[in-house]
């Protein structure tokens, strides 16, 4: 797993340099963290392809398993993608409380992310 390290005003942010690798386990995301961490970074940068199916449907409990590590680990995630393809209500509530608390956001750009983290 390969990470891009950027420094962006007072932080750093890691992001995974093979778009088609896509983390499968928990643990998976637990590794990414500690190598981003590992590399002074404590911010990841994900596009939508690297999560697995299955984290956008809240059911199976991915998506917040996930953000229960960033939240543990005092790491903060962007995810970078086009969210209107899926159609959950729910889904939808919960990209919304998530960007409020921003320990992890959901945006549809780079320069969203960068806008974000510099306002916090």
């Amino acid at each position: 797993m390969e990470l891009l390290i950027y420094n962006q005003g007072n932080y750093s942010h890691a992001e995974l340099k093979d778009k088609n690798l896509v983390f499968k386990e928990t643990q998976d995301i637990l590794d990414l963290m500690a190598n981003a961490g590992y590399l002074g970074a404590d911010r990841i940068l994900l596009k939508i392809e690297n999560l697995p199916e299955g984290f956008f449907n809240l059911k199976t409990g991915i998506a917040g398993e996930v953000l229960q590590k960033f939240s543990n680990y005092n790491q903060r995630l962007a995810i970078v993608g086009n969210f209107s393809e899926f159609k959950s209500k729910s889904l939808h509530d919960f990209i919304y409380e998530s960007n409020k608390t921003g320990r992890v956001i959901f945006v549809s750009s780079k320069e969203k992310v960068f806008e974000f983290w510099q306002k916090g």
